[in-house]
């Protein structure tokens, strides 16, 4: 019943910074958390921020200090904010929403999936 899309993806240099969008459908959008993910080839997905609807974050240690989340529930939409990227940010990066108010670093934990933007940082 949700619908998730990813938007924003693309290429930039290294100790640069780019910010990446999910738009969420549906009237539930400001009671669910969401999460960042990403992918490359080779590896299983792994977690990159999660936000819950209360906006309480939770980071991996790889992106701490560097990304933000946020998200705006007017808009029904969340938010990665990526500042000082290096080529090892490089992935899709997938954007979910979980059925639950609270956040999760689980990618097994969310419920709707979008369909994952490229974030290529060049070296």
């Amino acid at each position: 019943q949700v619908q998730v899309e990813e938007s924003g993806g693309g290429l930039v240099q290294t100790g640069g910074s780019l910010s990446v969008s999910c738009a969420a459908s549906g009237r539930t959008f400001s009671n669910s958390a969401m999460g960042w993910f990403r992918q490359t080839p080779g590896k299983e997905r792994e977690f990159v921020a999660t936000i819950s609807a209360f906006g309480s974050t939770d980071y991996a240690d790889s992106v701490k200090g560097r990304f933000t989340i946020s998200r705006d529930n007017a808009k029904n939409t969340v938010y990665l904010q990526m500042n000082s990227l290096k080529p090892e940010d490089t992935a899709v990066y997938y954007c979910a929403s979980r059925r639950s108010r609270y956040g999760s670093s689980r990618s097994y934990e969310y419920d709707y999936w979008g369909q994952g933007t490229q974030v290529t940082v060049s070296s």
